[in-house]
């Protein structure tokens, strides 16, 4: 394979660069919180069903998840920019698509494609990071990263209320969509004109069945829990999350014949037997699991149940948003010195958040936005008190050779979470809604959000005593 060898960038130029690659990652973490806002009324417009309104978020997830590693290898194989771009002109034009989608099905469809094309480009941002930033500047522009990515959550939760109430040129909900079009056009412009080639890494392979096993094994896991209800959970959805699960433990073989063959498989196997990584992962899975399924549940509740505006329901996340970057600022330094301590006190600062949110739900008939926003505070601060070093205690016992291979299963064990998050608590919300009531429906997820975020930190405190007793 031939060896590009990379443009020298100066010191004043490659910060342009770094502007330019993190105003996709914040596109991309505005799109995950604008698109939840907007859920009630895109729900009413294209007479979605509970189900679909789910998936629309969850397939994005799921896509992203199965294709993010590949899209990496891509990135290596024919170069960071060409693959960058390349994703960022998907990511725009399935955008496009999702904006001019006519029926839930095709919403879907097209969400499925913008989560694929995301998988090109995110990876694509860290890697050019790492090339530019390898001297006493790399912290700088790795806190700069953060920032943004931060404030990607109060930015979806604005401009999604915001463009969904003014309504512009009457498109309604679809102009959380269309607003990437532009900001992609001005990313590919920015990108093609200043960001440099990165060599490529000669020997880098793809493992493309492993990535198509794995995809359907979790749309068969995930979808039944999206769809049970509407089916009436039939034997049909056990029946194909069983065959999900076989295709999962399929998955595994696959990855160990890969790896036989001296091929790269999507997993770095050595790391499954590593067991304080594996407790970690397993706190990630639960701690991401009442993360984004709690803002789609609180979304739909504040603008179903309480009638609270889109605007105003957007507005209620900012505080929380804001509250969330500066617990996630100073959250690193303190886990520094105390450990996975402090992880675990966030879990707790997460519960006594979700506890203080039923108490309000119970005792007012009809919280106001102004109290549901100081109420949320609490729950954003844990969520930041967690995440921020979360990555960090998780990866420290891997080793620097695994350090890549790592990262990606963290990543991809996130959003996989998050996805089955979204389906799983989002079907016992809808279920109870429509049995019972939006306010039961409420506690019944918040009971979840809490089992959950509680078996994350017995998790962390696994691996806490396993990395001491090593």
């Amino acid at each position: 394979m031939h060896q590009i060898v990379s443009a020298p960038v100066d010191s004043s130029r490659r910060w342009w660069v770094l502007a330019t690659v993190v105003a996709a990652q914040f596109m991309f973490g505005v799109d995950a919180f604008i698109v939840n806002v907007a859920i009630p009324t895109i729900a009413t417009e294209l007479h979605a069903s509970a189900a679909q309104i789910e998936a629309v978020i969850a397939i994005y997830l799921i896509a992203y998840a199965t294709l993010v590693v590949t899209g990496g290898r891509l990135g290596d194989i024919y170069g960071t920019r060409n693959i960058f771009v390349t994703g960022v002109a998907g990511f725009t034009a399935t955008s496009l698509w999702c904006g001019l989608a006519q029926s839930g099905p095709e919403l879907i469809v097209a969400r499925l494609a913008q989560g694929a094309t995301a998988a090109l480009m995110v990876p694509q941002v860290l890697a050019t990071i790492h090339l530019l930033f390898a001297d006493g500047s790399r912290a700088r522009a790795f806190g700069i990263y953060g920032i943004v990515l931060g404030l990607a959550g109060a930015a979806g939760f604005m401009l999604g209320g915001i463009l969904v109430t003014l309504d512009l040129a009457g498109l309604g909900w679809r102009a959380v969509f269309f607003v990437n079009v532009p900001f992609g056009a001005v990313i590919i412009a920015a990108a093609l004109r200043i960001m440099p080639m990165a060599p490529r890494r000669a020997g880098t392979r793809l493992d493309i069945p492993g990535s198509i096993v794995l995809f359907l094994g979790l749309l068969c896991l995930i979808g039944p829990l999206l769809f049970g209800h509407d089916v009436h959970w039939s034997a049909w959805v056990w029946l194909a999350m069983a065959m999900g699960v076989a295709i999962l433990f399929a998955f595994v073989k696959l990855e160990r014949a890969v790896a036989g063959r001296g091929g790269m498989p999507l997993i770095d196997l050595s790391l499954l037997s590593d067991a304080i990584f594996m407790r970690g992962l397993a706190a990630v899975f639960f701690f991401f699991f009442a993360n984004l399924s709690f803002y789609l549940v609180m979304t739909i509740f504040m603008q179903r149940a309480l009638h609270i505006p889109p605007l105003q329901a957007g507005l209620v996340f900012v505080p929380l948003a804001l509250t969330f970057v500066m617990a996630s600022r100073h959250a690193g330094a303190r886990a520094r010195h105390r450990g996975t301590r402090v992880l675990i006190e966030g879990c707790g600062v997460q519960i006594a958040g979700l506890a203080a949110l039923v108490a309000l739900i119970e005792s007012t008939a009809a919280p106001s936005a102004t109290l549901l926003a100081l109420v949320l505070t609490i729950f954003g601060y844990g969520q930041g008190l967690v995440m921020a070093p979360l990555s960090s205690a998780v990866l420290a016992s891997v080793k620097p050779a695994s350090a890549g291979a790592g990262s990606g299963m963290y990543g991809t064990t996130a959003h996989i979470a998050n996805a089955a998050g979204v389906a799983a608590i989002g079907a016992v919300f809808f279920a109870v809604e429509s049995s019972q009531s939006a306010r039961l429906a409420l506690l019944a997820a918040s009971a979840l959000f809490a089992a959950s975020i509680m078996i994350c930190a017995a998790f962390l405190t696994w691996m806490r005593h396993a990395t001491v007793t090593n």
